[in-house]
């Protein structure tokens, strides 16, 4: 493994360069964090790219006899590397998604209609033998060149400082697209697959369910779309969104005919050794722009019984989702609906933890656990059926994740809200929220209304 720190630059710069080199993926915490945004990762040209479509698995495009956790597990053990612990977490690995409908290939579910767009791969992962490690509290960044697929000793110590070198010189080359234009999508273009009416009605039937006793919430999203101006720049797009909603857990993925803006606020899982760690959010609240209202909005969040009762049902289905896979008696709360504030709002957010048990993997964890609860209810599996029943359409990337799974055992992902798919000269994103019993219709549009505010502000407005 060939490791070498070079002098600062903006992660976003650097990804500006590395783009040229192709299927561009950027890890990148635009908010300034301590810990949720303290590193960001940037990572071009894979050797390998894993594609599970449908339940075909395929590994640089050739068909692969195996399930996709087969898969994923068989290709991270291959390229097993030790853990450097003075380095940021992710070291070289695979870096992608999981689309909502990969819980199809772990679960029995009904299907849903493709949307306008097509349909997208249940998974794509790329994997990378060198990427640039940042670490933003320390003002640091690393060239991490792994060498593979070589295997042989010999081998890959050429490939890796060969493969560092490409990098390197990549750095160096001036940026093509310094103020490229992007043009605008004002708010009027945009279609979706609810009006106010048919949501409050959405809504108003998910309560019924509830009353029933089917089950205790469900997440219920409107899905937004609209036909792209001729060669519209989701990069450009992506550059206004990391400043005007910036976000500990955003993403730009690049494959080509699919391209993922993501301004995730949420993590999905982390596993570092055999810690596990899943960061919830329900209970939602816009920003003011007047401290005074500010604090008045975020403490009306705070005392809210409907918010509350909603983040602690999604703990007890995610606690329970983490004892399936983790020790005994590991699985702890250390913060039950913490506030946390974003660009436009603020959230409720919990922290649940474990410890994995000697005979589970990652893959077993995310098996188990995906996709977060948070964002489809609970229980999980009868809330999924209702969600595909009201919204109809797959969601896509919409609730799916996005992350990291590292040669080295560490793992980090998101949760796939304010994420922006960009296919087939359409752009598509959803905003939605928890339905519990104690819901109001009205307030529940709006919601998402203002969860959907900023990326609409950002089509509207322009490049950064």
């Amino acid at each position: 493994m060939h490791i070498r720190e070079i002098p600062w630059l903006e992660p976003v710069d650097a990804a500006e360069h590395l783009r040229a080199l192709g299927f561009l993926s950027f890890l990148d915490s635009a908010m300034s964090h301590d810990t949720l945004g303290r590193f960001s990762y940037v990572a071009a040209n894979p050797f390998g790219r894993l594609i599970v479509d449908k339940g075909v698995i395929k590994w640089n495009d050739e068909p692969v006899n195996m399930t996709a956790p087969e898969a994923i597990a068989h290709y991270l053990h291959l390229y097993r590397t030790q853990d450097q612990t003075e380095l940021p977490p992710f070291q070289g690995g695979a870096i992608g998604y999981f689309s909502y409908e990969f819980a199809r290939l772990l679960e029995r579910l009904p299907e849903a209609e493709m949307p306008e767009q097509g349909a997208m791969p249940d998974a794509v992962w790329n994997f990378y033998d060198v990427v640039l490690a940042f670490d933003h509290k320390e003002q640091r960044v690393w060239l991490i060149s792994t060498g593979f697929p070589e295997i042989d000793i010999a081998a890959r110590t050429i490939r890796s400082e060969a493969r560092a070198k490409l990098f390197s010189d990549q750095l160096r080359i001036s940026k093509s697209d310094v103020g490229a234009e992007v043009a605008t999508i004002p708010r009027t273009a945009w279609n979706s697959n609810f009006d106010r009416e048919t949501y409050m009605e959405a809504v108003a039937n998910v309560v019924e369910y509830i009353l029933d006793g089917d089950i205790f919430q469900a997440n219920i999203a409107q899905c937004f779309s609209a036909t792209l101006p001729e060669n519209y720049a989701p990069w450009q797009f992506y550059k206004s969104l990391r400043k005007r909603n910036a976000a500990t857990f955003a993403a730009f993925l690049d494959h080509g005919e699919i391209i993922i803006a993501s301004s995730s606020p949420e993590r999905f899982l982390a596993v570092k050794g055999k810690h596990v760690e899943t960061r919830p959010i329900k209970g939602t609240m816009p920003r003011s722009s007047d401290p005074t209202e500010d604090k008045h909005l975020a403490d009306i969040l705070l005392d809210s019984e409907k918010d509350r009762a909603e983040n602690l049902m999604i703990v007890d289905l995610m606690r329970n989702d983490l004892s399936r896979v983790c020790r005994p008696h590991s699985v702890l709360t250390p913060v039950l609906c913490g506030l946390e504030s974003y660009a436009s709002v603020h959230h409720l957010v919990s922290v649940v933890t474990g410890e994995l048990a000697k005979d589970k993997s990652l893959v077993d964890l995310i098996a188990a656990a995906f996709p977060g609860g948070s964002i489809t209810g609970a229980p999980k599996l009868r809330a999924m059926e209702i969600i595909t029943e009201i919204e109809r359409k797959a969601r896509g990337i919409y609730c799916g994740s996005i992350g990291y799974m590292g040669f080295n055992g560490n793992f980090d992902s998101n949760i796939g809200i304010r994420t922006v798919l960009f296919q087939g000269g359409r752009a598509v994103f959803q905003a939605g929220g928890g339905i519990t019993a104690l819901s109001d219709p009205a307030a529940e549009y709006q919601e998402t209304l203002d969860k959907a505010a900023r990326i609409f502000s950002v089509f509207e407005g322009g490049a950064a």
